[in-house]
């Protein structure tokens, strides 16, 4: 099923929230305490940050390696720092290989995205039905065969034509929604700003406060039992950047199970 997090503040080493907090990104890997399907997210894991003084772009880093077994990146994420970071661990929808090429976030110009969730029927028609709505600019970019990278296909299409973030991604998950089912909770961010959905899956906020104190976390579980974390509503999207936190129900891209 996945389970995913993204940062904005003052800059910070990405074992501060990868591995430190009692109820990391990496515990919950294996042990997810609001995950909906699935018991293990143990097909991949993948980290991206931004560090605007060298370039636009943020770094990533991706393995198909159980986050809780990649033990050489522990030492990296203890020395680098950043203002702004997206991570995920993942849980392939079966048939879906497991490679690197599946795991997000995924990458395209200054924009990082990830799904928590998956596309009901993405192995027949349905995923047929979604590549071909994808314009041929966006398509050539795609690496591999997960369904989150051709959504991120469709919201770069959007975002192309000048659509704002939530709005795209509520008109990617609407359109998915009415051709078929499944959990579609995204994440965008591109280094100033980040948009999620909640649609069919969990998801949580904590803002200036915590490991959060002076920027936000949004995540799909709390990192830790601060009381400053806060659920969010099914059909409903996120807008944060650093220094605001905006919560706006959506009903059209809820409920989808």
């Amino acid at each position: 099923m996945c389970r995913h997090l993204a940062y904005l503040g003052p800059p910070r080493s990405l074992s501060s929230l990868l591995y430190e907090p009692p109820h990391s990104l990496e515990r919950q890997s294996w042990r997810p305490q609001h995950q909906r399907e699935g018991a293990m997210n143990a097909d991949g894991w993948g980290v991206g940050w931004w560090d605007p003084a060298r370039r636009a772009e943020p770094a990533r880093y991706r393995t198909a390696a159980p986050m809780w077994t990649d033990r050489s990146f522990r030492s990296v994420a203890e020395l680098v720092h950043a203002g702004a970071i997206v991570a995920a661990t993942r849980s392939a929808t079966p048939p879906s290989p497991v490679v690197s090429t599946g795991n997000a976030p995924f990458v395209s110009g200054p924009w990082l995205f990830s799904l928590n969730g998956f596309v009901t029927g993405f192995r027949g028609p349905i995923g047929e039905h979604l590549r071909r709505a994808v314009s041929e600019e966006r398509s050539v970019g795609i690496e591999g065969s997960a369904d989150t990278e051709v959504l991120f296909a469709l919201v770069l299409d959007q975002l192309d034509a000048g659509v704002p973030p939530p709005t795209a991604l509520t008109k990617v998950t609407t359109d998915v929604l009415d051709a078929t089912r499944g959990r579609l909770n995204f994440l965008l961010c591109d280094g100033h700003t980040l948009t999620a959905t909640a649609s069919g899956n969990s998801l949580f906020t904590l803002r200036g406060a915590g490991l959060a104190d002076g920027g936000v976390v949004v995540a799909s579980e709390p990192l830790d039992d601060h009381p400053a974390w806060e659920p969010v509503a099914d059909g409903s999207v996120v807008v944060a950047t650093s220094d605001r936190l905006d919560v706006v129900a959506v009903p059209s891209i809820g409920d989808p199970l």
